[in-house]
């Protein structure tokens, strides 16, 4: 489902499984969500976090339409979806709310709440020899969750960016996502990918900040995405020069 390393001060959470579209099903956002709990307990000054997959040509492939399927009846099925909703809402808070710099390695397609896992990150490393990220919900009839909203809005540069994401479900390649402010930086193929994630992982960690203000400046960013979240912002004052 997923695996969790530390190298040095990098916590690599890497998307594993046997689909290779790492689809979001309630165990798999466990999961996600324990590596992150773990990550929260063991985070020092200098701690980052990097996110990424193991294989195939999938970052994330949203949410998982099958497990919903197989609940038979109609009603069950979307009672399947809203608790996917449901039980990855929180984990979109976990990332707002972890005490660290947070990366996406983006090394394949992202689509729907695979993107909105990526978007959740501070920065977003993204792979030019493969895949894009898609919101398909206008493409298949569903209306986006209010914090799928907030995280775009978040981090869309512009309302035309954001239209063009949400009003035309416009496929955002690497280059593309440069120029629209949504990604870091492309690169030509998964290594290079997880290589320039781990470098700016490196050099955001040697500044060794305080995890806990860090986590606040971010929450403060991001106000109206919080409030939908149920996160609370707080003052800190950890400075040694004082």
């Amino acid at each position: 489902m997923c695996t969790l390393e530390k190298r040095g001060n990098i916590f690599f959470l890497t998307l594993t499984g046997d689909d290779d579209e790492h689809v979001l099903n309630p165990n798999l956002i466990g999961a996600i969500r324990s590596s992150l709990s773990h990550v929260r307990q063991q985070a020092t000054a200098g701690c980052v976090l990097v996110t990424t997959a193991a294989q195939g040509k999938f970052f994330c492939n949203g949410f998982d339409f099958n497990w919903a399927k197989e609940a038979g009846e109609s009603s069950a099925k979307i009672k399947r979806l809203r608790y996917m909703v449901e039980v990855f809402k929180p984990l979109i808070a976990d990332l707002i709310s972890l005490p660290m710099p947070t990366i996406a390695a983006v090394t394949g397609h992202a689509a729907a709440a695979g993107m909105i896992l990526a978007m959740s990150h501070d920065y977003v490393m993204m792979g030019s020899y493969r895949g894009v990220m898609y919101m398909s919900e206008l493409d298949i009839a569903i209306t986006y969750p209010d914090f799928f909203t907030a995280v775009i809005r978040s981090k869309a540069r512009s309302p035309m960016v954001m239209r063009d994401i949400m009003l035309k479900g416009m496929k955002v390649r690497a280059e593309e996502g440069v120029k629209m402010g949504m990604v870091d930086s492309a690169h030509d193929s998964r290594e290079k990918v997880v290589e320039a994630a781990m470098r700016l992982g490196e050099e955001l960690g040697k500044r060794s900040w305080n995890g806990d203000v860090y986590a606040e400046i971010r929450k403060a960013m991001h106000q109206d995405l919080c409030g939908i979240l149920s996160l609370t912002g707080k003052s800190i004052v950890a400075s040694s020069r004082l």
